[in-house]
């Protein structure tokens, strides 16, 4: 299989919008608070013209079949660094799954932080998606921090 890596450009919008909704529709049944009906992650477009920001796709034969994006934010005043690389919008196509694509966009990702002096990389998983755990352990992450919550809509708290 033939794969180029390339920085995305405006006109794979049509492709990219396509796959923030494979990432929606994979990322529902983690999340219970996630709206009903149409939604939207990313402000794609915003996330390919921004210097500070950089959305890589993988090619084959023509045709789009990853994704992913690389922003970099302002940390916490308190931690060790004063910028973070973070990562999303991580999609490979159904068909395409289990060929290292996440890993091929992973390192460019990494590789545009690094060039950009950002060593910190930060990004979010579900605790149950557990296919997507393992890809980002394969590339070097390791688990940091646990995010919880607590629905008391229904809760007696007399």
């Amino acid at each position: 299989m033939s794969v180029i890596i390339r920085k995305a450009t405006l006109n794979d919008l049509p492709v990219l919008l396509e796959f923030e909704q494979g990432v929606i529709v994979a990322e529902r049944p983690f999340d219970p608070t996630i709206k009903d009906g149409s939604i939207y992650y990313y402000d794609i477009s915003e996330l390919i013209t921004n210097p500070n920001s950089e959305v890589f796709v993988a090619e084959s034969h023509g045709d789009i079949v990853a994704s992913g994006y690389a922003k970099i934010k302002t940390d916490r005043h308190y931690l060790k660094h004063a910028y973070q690389g973070y990562l999303g919008f991580m999609f490979v196509s159904e068909t395409h799954r289990g060929k290292g694509l996440n890993k091929m966009i992973v390192d460019a990702l990494l590789k545009w932080c690094k060039a950009r002096n950002i060593y910190e990389i930060r990004l979010d998983v579900y605790e149950d998606n557990t296919p997507a755990i393992k890809a980002y352990e394969k590339v070097g992450f390791k688990k940091h921090m646990i995010n919880m919550r607590l629905d008391i809509e229904s809760f007696d708290l007399e």
